[in-house]
């Protein structure tokens, strides 16, 4: 199965290295892209070694042309919530910053991870979290997980996350936890639980070394 799906997405990626799909909010090629090359690195290939070298090559390049001036990395024109993509992006940059082996390229990736983490660092919200673009002022708990996820591979790729972010950022996901254990998609309109943000949110204590946190072992 997994030999199928990554035979897939060699078959799909773009010529100019990304991953898109038509949905009802746009292509989101960033967001795709970073997550279809976090599916190769997993499988051990990087930009040089493994039967899909090529094509995780590609999608760095494709990742590294994406990020901006702001450190935002996103495709503006295609990508109507950027900070998906600019999270997933961190994550797959992060992943692969030690495996890359030219050093220019990887001076590179940290240059741009570098700007990226600066970026969510000033986009997070009063309450901790973030919304789908930088300058939302808000918050809700998918993205707010996503970059969490982001600045842990920042972090252990060697650069800089400021602390205060990310003890925000746990204490936005307390402020959403719900009697019955689950995660509420936003802290301050709490609604029922959502299962998959629940999920993702005990992987986001575990990454932060909180694995005895209560309301981990509720939420699980």
């Amino acid at each position: 199965a997994i030999d199928r799906g990554l035979e897939y997405l060699a078959r799909s990626q773009s010529r100019d290295g990304a991953w898109r799909h038509q949905g009802p909010m746009g292509q989101y090629p960033v967001a795709m892209t970073a997550l279809a090359g976090l599916g190769f690195l997993a499988n051990g290939n990087t930009t040089t070694q493994g039967k899909y070298a090529q094509q995780v090559s590609r999608a760095t390049s494709f990742i590294l042309a994406s990020a901006g001036p702001t450190g935002l990395i996103s495709r503006m024109e295609e990508e109507s919530r950027s900070m998906y993509g600019h999270g997933f992006s961190m994550l797959f940059l992060g992943e692969l910053h030690g495996m890359e082996e030219d050093p220019a390229r990887q001076q590179a990736i940290g240059r741009v991870l570098g700007k990226a983490v600066d970026l969510t660092a000033r986009s997070q919200s009063r309450l901790g979290g973030w919304m789908y673009t930088p300058d939302a002022n808000s918050d809700e708990g998918s993205v707010t997980i996503t970059q969490l996820q982001g600045l842990r591979a920042c972090r252990n790729a060697g650069i800089a996350v400021p602390k205060r972010v990310i003890d925000n950022a746990l204490g936005y996901l307390e402020k959403s936890a719900l009697p019955d254990g689950g995660i509420a998609y936003r802290a301050d309109r709490q609604g029922s639980s959502r299962p998959p943000i629940t999920a993702a949110a005990v992987a986001c204590w575990y990454n932060a070394g909180d694995y005895n946190n209560p309301l981990a072992a509720k939420a699980l």
